[in-house]
């Protein structure tokens, strides 16, 4: 993806497209920002796993048939744990193959361990997440694993994979990458040792995650430069939690270091039950309308991304839901660039 500069030159021939849509015109200078970003929803497993009302499986199936009219093309479905741990993740392989109905969309899981992966695999996947932290005490707590101990388990996934011929792609997740709850600071330095240890492991890509709401965006901006140095391009993605209100801010600062996707949760809902204070996600509705305020183009149908909004809190009442824009809507003389044909082509692809 490149970065772009526009012109505000509406009077020549070159910018007769501006001129239909004005909302869309920007200053003539270089833009520090991606032209286009992806949003990964997260909602389903990292949102869903931290509320103990077990959504039903079709409601599950709903979302994501909505979430991908909308525009989306990455969803996180669910996680291969067992189901005495996490019973809101029981159906899993089930969404696996719902999801992978819906032509174009790119199917994630969550795996902690090597029988996880096995599993993904078994239901074609097309890319499974593996969650390490940088945080000692966490680690633990969440894997039963001390970080070197997780390091060798993504090496036995990264064999089974090859062993078996499989297409399904490995990411690994630095967790903590920001602080602990559990164990306080986390030093840049033992972040993008475990980030090398990922990629020397196998991980086809790497992302990096404030679990616990601890960034800044001046934190943000320095962590993301040295891992981009230590991974580059593979370095792929940004999550982040809004326990302190600090999400958009923080995304601000990823896009600056070049990364152009990021995890998010419908209604900013989520959490980690291992990690004490650890409130709700990026709210994806907010950060889809923030992108594309800047005119990051996302490929996804706000207005329609909204009314799933209403639909999921009406499956989730009483339950905390965050969020702002829900509240306040989108400014009457920016909604006719929200609403566009994305919704309509992505009606046409459904089977």
């Amino acid at each position: 993806m490149t970065r772009q500069t526009r012109s505000t030159q509406v009077g020549s021939s070159s910018s007769s497209s501006l001129q239909q849509d004005p909302d869309l015109v920007r200053p003539a200078t270089a833009s520090p920002w991606p032209t286009r970003a992806i949003v990964r929803e997260v909602g389903l497993r990292d949102g869903l796993q931290s509320i103990s009302r077990i959504l039903p499986t079709q409601q599950k199936q709903q979302w994501i048939r909505a979430a991908y009219e909308a525009g989306q093309r990455e969803i996180e479905v669910g996680s291969f744990v067992p189901a005495r741990l996490l019973p809101q993740l029981a159906d899993t392989a089930e969404l696996v193959q719902f999801a992978k109905t819906l032509p174009g969309l790119s199917v994630s899981v969550l795996v902690p361990n090597l029988i996880g992966a096995q599993r993904a695999m078994d239901e074609g996947a097309d890319m499974m997440l593996v969650p390490l932290s940088a945080s000692h005490a966490h680690s633990v707590a969440n894997l039963r694993k001390t970080p070197k101990e997780a390091i060798a388990e993504v090496a036995r996934m990264r064999a089974e994979r090859d062993a078996r011929g499989s297409r399904t792609r490995l990411e690994v997740g630095i967790g903590t990458a920001f602080g602990c709850t559990l164990q306080g600071k986390v030093e840049a330095d033992d972040v993008l040792a475990l980030l090398q240890d990922a990629l020397d492991a196998g991980a086809d890509q790497v992302s990096l995650a404030d679990t616990v709401g601890h960034a800044d965006p001046a934190s943000v901006l320095a962590l993301f430069s040295a891992a981009r140095d230590v991974a580059a391009d593979r370095l792929c993605c940004g999550h982040f939690h809004d326990t302190r209100g600090l999400a958009l801010a923080n995304v601000l600062a990823a896009l600056q270091t070049g990364i152009e996707r990021y995890d998010a949760s419908l209604a900013g809902i989520g959490g980690c039950p291992h990690a004490p204070g650890a409130s709700g996600n990026a709210a994806t509705e907010d950060l889809v309308y923030m992108l594309q305020t800047m005119h990051i183009q996302t490929g996804i149908d706000l207005p329609s991304l909204l009314e799933l909004r209403e639909q999921v809190a009406d499956w989730l009442a009483g339950e905390s839901l965050h969020g702002t824009l829900w509240r306040a809507g989108i400014p009457t003389h920016q909604a006719p660039a929200f609403s566009s044909s994305i919704q309509a082509r992505a009606s046409s692809a459904l089977i």
